[in-house]
């Protein structure tokens, strides 16, 4: 089984502290398209999940209004990583708190599509229920126990600790 033949799903979904047109997420509504171009750009993106309005906060997700989600395809973890870890991202991700409530359960989840695949929504969120009722497995994994397409042995790594993210 070849990389090339899969790629990388990602969904990130986050609990607002507000409402988008609050003063309270006004940096964070405003550093969306940036930060969205960005990763168009980056090294390995794939897709992302869009609206009309060029990104995915009127999507909704787990029926809950409170929630955004964000998902996308990447060529691999590497490129993921790359990408999650460097430049506007990074200080975003630092400021996540500002924004988003801090939610004990699962809210990441990864798993690997065969290539051309464009995961829906209800993918993301059975993947994301399955994370949480089973911890990292090779349907749905994080990026710190992540599983190479087809494996059943975990791959861990090593994240920045500095920003206190657990995936």
């Amino acid at each position: 089984m070849t990389s090339a033949a899969y790629e990388l799903a990602q969904v990130n979904i986050g609990r607002l502290k507000a409402p988008l047109d609050s003063p309270q997420l006004k940096d964070f509504v405003d550093n969306l398209d940036p930060v969205n171009a960005d990763a168009d750009a980056a090294d390995g993106f794939v897709w992302r999940l869009q609206s009309d309005g060029g990104d995915a906060t009127d999507i909704a997700v787990f029926g809950d209004e409170w929630l955004i989600v964000n998902m996308s395809v990447w060529r691999d973890t590497n490129a993921l990583t790359a990408y999650m870890y460097q430049g506007r991202h990074r200080e975003m991700l630092a400021r996540r708190r500002e924004w988003f409530e801090r939610v004990a359960e699962a809210m990441v989840a990864l798993w690997w599509v065969p290539a051309g695949h464009r995961p829906t929504v209800a993918e993301a969120e059975e993947r994301v229920l399955h994370l949480r009722a089973n911890g990292p497995t090779p349907y749905a994994f994080t990026l710190r126990t992540s599983f190479p397409p087809g494996a059943a042995a975990p791959v861990l790594a090593d994240l920045p600790e500095d920003l206190g993210c657990r995936v």
